[in-house]
């Protein structure tokens, strides 16, 4: 029998096929066609509230939210704010997405390092609970743009230097992100100056895809050295498995940690939010291909009909996956690259993996997929985004169509 550790919890083998949610995956693929976002909606909801209860049950006056940019969708917010989770979003388009899902505006809090003054504007229209300030340039068009007192947070780059790619670290000295720890007492006064800001509080976010909790302590004790505040936001980017040897800390110890440290640090009588994207929403996706072709060049092809269209992750920062091929679940493995079907050399889901002897026309599924991927996901080849399939009790829902030619076309001005 295969391991399903790496696919949500929901996983079963049901003869030659996998049932994830209650539902068959080759049913998904013949219903809604491949490849296909597929995500448990149940494990999805389990997620939240284990972050809820672990996160509240150690410190009442917390809130978590959702990192929308993980998976920027009105069907998956609409999920997590239905189980009590507020949203951190990047920009007037996530807020926009937020707000017709049906999260209050209230727990929203907005992020990014460069601000137009349209993000500002629908913030502000908005009424969110917090804009986060991400530089002396926020504190001006707040400055300008607000009429009444504006509740923000100051994100802090705290130079701490997380274990992870580079282009997924956001606490180091060099971050584009935040206010170094050497300039934050000059923000704060100048903040302070500004009748329309009422500064609440601190932020810091290390990075994504981080293992080591010992690294959201140190931001901790780095925010600690700064004055203090009510409001404490320590973001995010706790990492999860993606491969069967990965090792991920369980959202209860991170949790169990960073409030401790919170507690040693800060005191007790703080309100605490995090932003857990990632790791709310990973092993709950799975994408779900079709082989296509099969060729040897020096070594073996298995190319899908999917890519790097749906799937940026190896292509951007070398993140591997641990796919299966449906249903052969006896066969002697070959190792092979898992390619797309995309006109780009690094068009590569994942090299020199071994797949279970795949033909041509088999299902092959790529586990932990929930998060960034459907973010990410574009039309290179004029290929079609795929749908977004919600499975949950054994029936298949769609959250996100897939994409048309008419919408491929839909923007363009100069068709004749």
């Amino acid at each position: 029998m295969p391991d399903l550790s790496l696919l949500p919890p929901s996983a079963v083998v049901d003869g030659e096929d996998l049932r994830v949610g209650g539902c068959l995956l080759s049913d998904i693929a013949e219903r809604f066609g491949t490849p296909a976002y597929v995500v448990d909606e149940q494990a999805l909801r389990d997620k939240a509230r284990e972050y809820l209860s672990a996160l509240t049950g150690r410190h009442p006056h917390s809130r978590v939210c959702f990192a929308v940019k993980a998976y920027p969708s009105v069907s998956m917010i609409r999920v997590l704010a239905d189980e009590g989770l507020g949203c951190d979003v990047v920009g007037a388009g996530e807020l926009a997405m937020a707000l017709a899902a049906g999260a209050d505006p209230a727990t929203i809090v907005m992020h990014g390092n460069a601000k137009s003054n349209q993000d500002i504007r629908a913030a502000l229209d908005a009424g969110i609970g917090h804009i986060v300030v991400d530089g002396f340039d926020d504190i001006d068009r707040i400055e300008r743009l607000a009429t009444g007192r504006t509740p923000v947070l100051l994100r802090v780059s705290p130079g701490v230097e997380s274990s992870t790619h580079a282009a997924l670290a956001t606490g180091g000295k060099r971050s584009k992100f935040g206010v170094p720890v050497e300039h934050v007492p000059e923000a704060i006064a100048r903040m302070r100056a500004v009748d329309v800001i009422d500064l609440r509080g601190l932020h810091a976010h290390i990075g994504s895809q981080v293992l080591s909790i010992d690294q959201f302590e140190a931001a901790v004790a780095a925010l600690a050295s700064l004055e203090r505040f009510e409001v404490y936001d320590f973001g995010g980017g706790l990492g999860v498995r993606y491969e069967h040897e990965d090792v991920a800390p369980p959202v209860h110890e991170y949790v169990e940690r960073l409030v401790g440290a919170a507690h040693k640090h800060l005191g007790e009588d703080i309100e605490i939010l995090i932003e857990p994207g990632r790791s709310m929403v990973a092993q709950a996706g799975l994408t779900l291909y079709r082989v296509v072709t099969i060729k040897r060049a020096g070594k073996l092809h298995v190319a899908v009909d999917g890519g790097m269209g749906d799937n940026l992750e190896f292509p951007l920062y070398g993140q591997r996956f641990t796919p299966l091929v449906v249903g052969r679940w006896d066969a002697e493995p070959v190792l092979a690259d898992l390619v797309g079907r995309h006109c780009e050399s690094g068009d590569v889901i994942t090299p020199d993996v071994e797949l279970a002897s795949p033909s041509i026309g088999d299902l092959v599924v790529v586990p932990v997929t929930g998060a960034y991927c459907f973010t990410m996901s574009n039309n290179y080849n004029a290929a079609l985004r795929p749908p977004v399939i919600y499975c949950r009790d054994g029936t298949a829902r769609v959250g996100v169509r897939r994409e048309t030619f008419d919408d491929l076309l839909a923007r363009e001005v100069d068709l004749r």
